[in-house]
């Protein structure tokens, strides 16, 4: 019985993780309708109901959410520890889940790690990317990336950049008959391309310096997305003002296909940092990873 716990157990953090069983069933290789078989026997044994079932989404319960805090921990231990005793026969190996947004992905994370799968055959390393702020215990999660002030204090950071010096861009094509905004008033007044968070659903907003404060703007504008990948695309196709990193922009205010305004009221952000638990530090996989991270600058 104990080990049919364990294992009905881990499909339901699967289903939890995902908020799917469609997703979780994908994720698992198994069929949908044998993953609520099993949850729905799990929460038989346990008599207790730990996932709240909608036609369009699955949620924990107050009980699963406690399931999720006390019991996936102990799991992300276990795994890390198994690791780590496979890493004494020799070749690195596991997989490191890690989850950032995609422009860091493409940027950062990806041209730093590409090296280490050919050397390492038995390394896997598995990249989600989302805006959402991860529990990367709870989520199961080796690795997240936030700004460094972001990051909760019983975690380890490790910095991967400078500090995010910001930028407000628009082309010249948006330009055109329009006069660039001087205040935060002003910039109001302009098409702004917004992103909306995963999280919460809400839009962003820009976090902006005046008058040496930083201020949260609430702009708007016919352009929503959740990517800033696509923000950029558009700002280059002349819908409107992006607020994004200036080293993603870069090549593009060198070409003049995008101009910078309000560069006074542009904040730098704390540097993004790699942040986990202390106990993934065991691994010779994960420390390779973490290494292959750092900054070097």
């Amino acid at each position: 019985m104990a080990r049919d716990n364990i294992n009905d157990i881990q499909v339901f953090l699967a289903v939890a993780r995902e908020r799917s069983f469609t997703r979780a069933a994908a994720t698992l290789g198994m069929s949908q309708s044998a993953l609520s078989h099993i949850v729905r026997a799990l929460e038989a044994r346990m008599g207790v109901q730990l996932l709240a079932r909608t036609t369009r989404s699955v949620a924990p319960t107050a009980a699963g959410e406690r399931l999720i805090d006390t019991v996936a921990p102990r799991f992300a231990e276990i795994e890390a520890e198994i690791a780590a005793i496979s890493d004494m026969g020799g070749t690195p190996a596991g997989t490191i889940r890690i989850t950032a947004i995609d422009h860091i992905i493409d940027s950062v994370l990806w041209p730093r790690l590409a090296h280490l799968l050919p050397q390492y055959p038995h390394l896997r390393i598995e990249i989600n990317s989302d805006y959402r702020m991860h529990d990367i215990v709870a989520e199961r999660y080796d690795i997240g990336v936030r700004y460094g002030n972001q990051v909760e204090q019983d975690m380890i950071a490790v910095r991967l950049t400078p500090d995010v010096q910001m930028a407000i861009v628009a082309s010249p094509d948006y330009w055109r008959g329009r006069r660039p905004p001087a205040t935060i008033a002003e910039l109001q007044q302009h098409n702004c391309i917004t992103l909306r968070l995963a999280g919460n659903g809400g839009v962003y907003a820009w976090e902006l310096c005046e008058g040496g404060q930083m201020v949260d703007v609430r702009v708007s504008g016919q352009a929503t997305f959740n990517s800033a990948c696509q923000m950029l695309n558009a700002a280059l196709y002349g819908v409107g003002l992006a607020f994004l990193s200036r080293e993603m922009v870069a090549p593009w205010l060198k070409d003049g296909r995008l101009v910078s305004v309000m560069n006074e009221y542009c904040p730098a952000f704390p540097a993004l940092h790699a942040y986990y638990l202390s106990r993934r530090h065991s691994s010779r996989a994960f420390s390779l990873v973490i290494e292959a991270l750092r900054y070097q600058g």
